[in-house]
């Protein structure tokens, strides 16, 4: 089917607000005594914040009566973060021009809350530009899970099979994989090199690099 639509992830792809992310997380699970190593940061880099929680709260045998509260603390500090600090990552400005003059319909699907989204719309400027979000916050499955690319599929009026995403981590890529669609993976740099990224259609260091020759390979 042919290619008409492109959805974007938003964390660490769009933005640089992994670090921010990392950084929320920290300061919210000394509250818990928790700490986690770099490794293991990463390895829950994808999933909703309440997954997230859930997962290190039952690793470190935190009940879970108190993760809705950490949940709630770690986004209530990553948006001020993200709103004072966060920055554009390379390339944003040139992969929407870029997909705005093949005339695509363009989405965000992020498991970030609708908050995020709606406050990185205004940063970057894509008011007028994003014709459909989604977050998987408050549906029943999160990435890796393809629930939230299928849900702004649909608002977007778009086949799963004419969608190509965006992504830059491996429970992302699964997660758009498993709805069908075509996926560019832009892995953090320190994990460029994975094996794993193969499952992607497309891997680039940078979306500055997307250009006609890497749409095309998209078409094969």
């Amino acid at each position: 089917m042919q290619l008409n639509t492109v959805i974007f992830d938003i964390d660490g792809l769009l933005i640089d607000s992994e670090p921010l992310w990392n950084e929320a997380a920290t300061e919210v699970f000394k509250l818990y005594d928790i700490s986690l190593t770099e490794q293991q940061y990463l390895s829950t880099t994808g999933l909703r914040t309440k997954e997230f929680v859930i997962q290190w709260f039952d690793y470190f045998n935190i009940s879970q009566n108190r993760a809705a509260e950490a949940e709630r603390r770690i986004i209530i500090s990553v948006l001020k973060k993200i709103e004072e600090k966060a920055t554009i990552m390379k390339g944003v400005t040139h992969i929407f021009n870029f997909f705005l003059s093949k005339g695509f319909k363009i989405g965000l699907a992020t498991s970030s809350p609708q908050e995020l989204i709606d406050l990185v719309i205004k940063m970057i400027g894509l008011e007028s530009i994003v014709h459909a979000t989604a977050s998987a916050q408050k549906l029943p499955y999160g990435k890796p899970h393809p629930q939230v690319y299928l849900e702004c599929a649909a608002k977007l009026n778009s086949n799963p099979s004419s969608c190509v995403c965006f992504e830059d981590s491996f429970n992302g890529l699964i997660a758009a994989k498993a709805a069908r669609m075509k996926c560019v993976v832009i892995p953090h740099h320190a994990l460029l090199k994975e094996e794993r990224w193969g499952a992607a259609d497309l891997k680039l260091s940078s979306l500055q690099n997307f250009g006609e020759l890497h749409f095309g390979v998209l078409f094969n």
